[in-house]
């Protein structure tokens, strides 16, 4: 890790609705900031900050310490690591906040290591609103010497951030997370519907809901999309169907039970038609 300061250079790639608030978050607390995007209006919205811009992800890496990564894909992720590996240098640091298959930031790790890089998984729950509430939740793996050196930057945009165990910690527990808000939202969903069918107004039950001991985050979301999960599925039902699916894999790899938790989290699924 880069012993150069105590306030180090950061990197950011990937600007989308989350990533975005995040990276001015950081800029905010006075981090000198390098940002790269593929599409050059990404950067439209931080003309004025004083973040600097580079050229490729390469370009960047050269102006940091740590490089925080917040794309959407395994592929994306790996190819974007596998640019800033080409310039940065020796005791640098990648935090990956990209949910990703613990195998891809282990595989990634191992190769970052090769080069004198350290890189670390912290991937991240609440959205954009939390972000620029600095509320985001980090769930980080790796080193923990380098967690911690980590941490003020990542204090800028999240609270708390939690220190699981090594690399790929976090993405199993993000995963583990996320399946829990799909059995979450099926439980939301079917509750609506067996109240319409027993006489009761699905808005008025939850408002009784959400003033009671079944309330839930996801029993929210699904209220103010109607009560029903059209149209969550449609914006988010492909993410988390490779979330969920990848928790399947990784139970079934470990001999390991998957439960009420993945009984109910395919079957909500199922209730938005992406069955995996």
């Amino acid at each position: 890790m880069s012993e150069t300061t105590d306030h180090p250079r950061v990197g950011f790639i990937g600007l989308g609705s989350q990533g975005g608030p995040m990276a001015r978050r950081i800029i905010e607390a006075g981090y000198p900031v390098t940002l790269w995007a593929r599409r050059p209006t990404t950067l439209e919205p931080f003309a004025g900050t004083g973040a600097k811009t580079a050229g490729s992800p390469a370009e960047l890496a050269a102006a940091s310490d740590l490089v925080c990564v917040c794309v959407l894909s395994d592929a994306d992720t790996e190819e974007v690591v596998d640019a800033v590996l080409g310039g940065l240098a020796a005791g640098g640091v990648i935090a990956v906040h990209s949910t990703a298959a613990p195998d891809t930031c282990r595989r990634l790790a191992a190769r970052a290591a090769a080069r004198g890089v350290a890189l670390i998984d912290a991937p991240v729950s609440g959205g954009g609103p939390a972000a620029e509430a600095g509320r985001l939740l980090v769930m980080a793996g790796g080193d923990e010497e380098t967690v911690d050196y980590c941490r003020p930057v990542f204090a800028s945009f999240a609270d708390p951030v939690v220190y699981l165990g090594p690399v790929g910690s976090g993405q199993v527990t993000k995963l583990l997370n996320n399946a829990a808000f799909t059995a979450h939202l099926g439980i939301a969903a079917s509750l609506f519907t067996l109240g319409r069918s027993l006489g009761v107004d699905p808005l008025r039950l939850a408002d009784v809901i959400a003033h009671g001991s079944g309330n839930s985050f996801a029993l929210e979301r699904v209220a103010s999309a109607g009560a029903t999960l059209d149209r969550i599925a449609g914006h988010a039902g492909l993410l988390l169907r490779k979330d969920v699916g990848l928790v399947n894999a990784l139970a079934a790899s470990a001999d390991a039970p998957g439960g009420t938790l993945l009984t109910a989290a395919n079957d909500a699924l199922t209730l938005m038609n992406v069955t995996p």
